[in-house]
């Protein structure tokens, strides 16, 4: 009889093949089911599992350190625990008789909140970016189609040149599962791009690139990656004077935010921030009360 670990190569071919599952998911599911087998620590049948061994993983999951002796979050306990749910449900979909995947709960945490920057630290954000120092033009290019699009920090680092129209100001990315969306660039970006462009002497394929000298004929090594994006947005939020931890995503935050407040439907913004769940996206309209009420408290008298 076939055991769990042989039931989850099944899986991950299902999810690669079938699925067309992204890379990066592909990696999750195999370290989080990885980490499920270590703990059965032998081979089991599928039929065999039962919700007390479920209930000793969580426990497990929740005791776990790292060689760091650091814990796993509960947000991290969760993904674990999804992924094994899509593991049973592709199971059941088989007729593999196992434990129903919808027995299994999810760990309650606590209310999700987002930071976000006020037009005041935007100013001083863009404004940080000294025009006369080499790479200005494309920072200054990369913070603004940042907040002018609502890209995730992944999405930015793939753009190509002939992925983006600057005269249309739209383009379209491949999100999250591999989900298409149509992304609008303001008039404001689209200039910074079209001069940061302007500023380079090469043909190579990716929109924003790095220094490196030497192996220019390798285009993903001239590619500007996501850590280098991440640590240019703390470096001129520093210099700005943000007491804020500004990241990529808080400029994503920004951008959502500024689009309800503004009077945009909750629909559209999902759309635009390409969230397969509204749930996702419900969590701005926190943030935009909080907004509304500052604005009420300030202006009216």
């Amino acid at each position: 009889m076939l055991k769990i670990s042989d039931y989850i190569k099944q899986f991950l071919e299902y999810c690669e093949v079938v699925q067309n599952r992204s890379p990066k998911t592909l990696e999750n599911y195999r370290h989080y089911l990885k980490r499920f087998e270590d703990f059965l620590s032998e081979p089991m049948e599928p039929k065999n599992l039962t919700l007390q061994k479920i209930q000793n993983y969580r426990i497990y999951l929740n005791r776990f350190l790292d060689d760091k002796g650091e814990g796993l979050s509960v947000k991290t306990q969760n993904y674990h625990v999804i992924a094994l749910r899509a593991f049973l449900k592709y199971l059941t979909k088989n007729d593999v008789k196992t434990i129903a995947p919808e027995k299994i709960e999810l760990g309650k945490i606590p209310a999700r909140t987002v930071e976000v920057l006020s037009r005041e630290e935007l100013t001083r954000l863009f404004q940080a970016v000294d025009q006369t120092r080499k790479n200005a033009a494309r920072d200054r290019a990369i913070l603004e189609t940042l907040y002018s699009t609502g890209l995730r920090v992944s999405e930015l680092s793939n753009l190509n040149r002939d992925q983006v129209d600057l005269k249309r100001r739209e383009f379209m990315v491949r999100g999250k599962g591999r989900k298409p969306r149509i992304v609008f660039l303001s008039e404001r970006a689209a200039d910074f791009i079209s001069d940061s462009l302007k500023q380079r002497d090469d043909h190579l394929k990716p929109l924003f690139i790095n220094s490196l000298k030497g192996d220019i004929l390798d285009e993903e090594k001239r590619r500007l990656t996501t850590v280098s994006i991440e640590s240019m947005v703390r470096k001129y939020s520093l210099k700005a004077g943000i007491i804020k931890k500004v990241t990529p995503h808080t400029l994503r935050h920004s951008y959502a935010t500024e689009l309800l407040i503004n009077g945009a439907d909750i629909r559209s913004v999902q759309e635009m921030l390409g969230h397969s769940s509204i749930t996702t996206t419900q969590i701005y309209t926190h943030v935009t009360d909080k907004k509304l009420r500052e604005i009420h408290e300030k202006f009216h008298r």
